[in-house]
């Protein structure tokens, strides 16, 4: 395998997966990457197309990353790999709609300008509404000649069966934290002790480390993000709905919010639960004093409640409930002081 797949850190059987049906001549029409945001399925996706359509002769060397195709693949400027991104909307909810499938439609069925391979990668195919997905369908059941469809989705269970039917699934999991450090030191040269609370705070997620690293407002909107969860925690219930009023007119900032109040709470609930001798790995290091002192004080029940509703609360958002009942039925069940 090739330098350029080497990019696809810690998904390397998936990497192997798709160079061998290109090495074999069966490349399939469609596919779908899933997993969490920020994992690494754009860049598996991306590296695909690259490798569909590099020049490189040797055919063990592709994709190189140095041919034009590769290169304007990586810059997102070869005219014949698109990249659908879904609009976020007001109330901070991701959307592709009908329009923009419509497009791609027309772009696909002309003939390709270079390439090999006409490729469209779509990201978060499952926000795609259900006007788009349907349109979409008449695409993956007739696909036009060398066209080849990359989605990408958090989730599959969350898209039309019709959908993902037609797709062949490659289902990313989040790295080991280990692996993740590692990474951060060899390759992007972090100093030890960033790449140590990194890897620990991405979750698995190589993408965001990488991101946090090169964008210091990212800690920052966490530690607020944080900071609203323990003003909660601290607050009668007339302080919480105070807040809960706050964080509502906020719709677009939510969804990050509530997935660092998980991040917390998973803490919680393993510390809870952790008397029988594992080895526990924690993702917020920076805050374990007041972790363990919470977990000292809450039941295991307690802090299992205030993560399964703040996963409930985080699938309610991606449903289009009303922002504050969903935040104030949230406080309702959080341990009050």
């Amino acid at each position: 395998m090739s330098n350029q797949w080497d990019q696809v850190i810690g998904h390397e059987w998936a990497a192997e997966l798709l160079a061998g049906s290109i090495a074999n001549g069966r490349t399939g029409h469609a596919y779908l990457l899933t997993g969490p945001d920020q994992i690494g399925k754009t860049t598996l996706a991306r590296t695909f197309a690259q490798a569909l359509n590099c020049e490189a002769a040797d055919e063990a060397t592709r994709p190189c990353g140095q041919c034009r195709p590769c290169q304007l693949i990586a810059a997102n400027r070869h005219p014949d790999v698109r990249l659908i991104t879904p609009e976020v909307s007001g109330r901070g909810k991701l959307t592709l709609k009908i329009d923009e499938i419509r497009t791609l439609q027309q772009d696909l069925s002309l003939a390709a300008y270079e390439a090999r391979y006409k490729v469209a990668i779509l990201k978060r195919f499952d926000a795609a509404t259900e006007g788009a997905a349907n349109a979409f369908l008449k695409t993956l059941e007739e696909p036009p000649r060398n066209v080849v469809l990359l989605l990408t989705a958090n989730d599959a269970d969350t898209m039309m069966a019709t959908i993902t039917s037609r797709c062949r699934t490659i289902a990313l999991r989040p790295l080991a934290t280990p692996r993740i450090e590692d990474s951060l030191q060899s390759r992007w040269r972090m100093p030890e002790d960033k790449a140590h609370l990194l890897a620990h705070l991405a979750d698995g997620r190589l993408g965001w480390a990488i991101r946090a690293y090169e964008d210091s407002t990212i800690l920052v909107e966490r530690q607020q993000n944080l900071d609203y969860l323990q003003q909660a925690l601290a607050g009668d219930r007339i302080d919480r709905f105070a807040l809960a009023d706050k964080l509502g007119r906020k719709p677009e900032l939510l969804p990050e919010i509530l997935q660092t109040w998980l991040s917390w709470w998973r803490d919680v609930t393993l510390l809870t639960q952790g008397e029988n001798g594992r080895t526990l790995t924690l993702t917020n290091i920076d805050h374990q004093a007041d972790l363990i002192a919470r977990a000292a004080n809450w039941t295991a029940e307690q802090s299992l409640t205030g993560l399964q509703q703040t996963n409930q609360a985080i699938r309610q958002l991606r449903r289009n409930a009303n922002t504050r009942l969903v935040i104030e039925n949230l406080f309702l069940v959080y341990p009050l002081p």
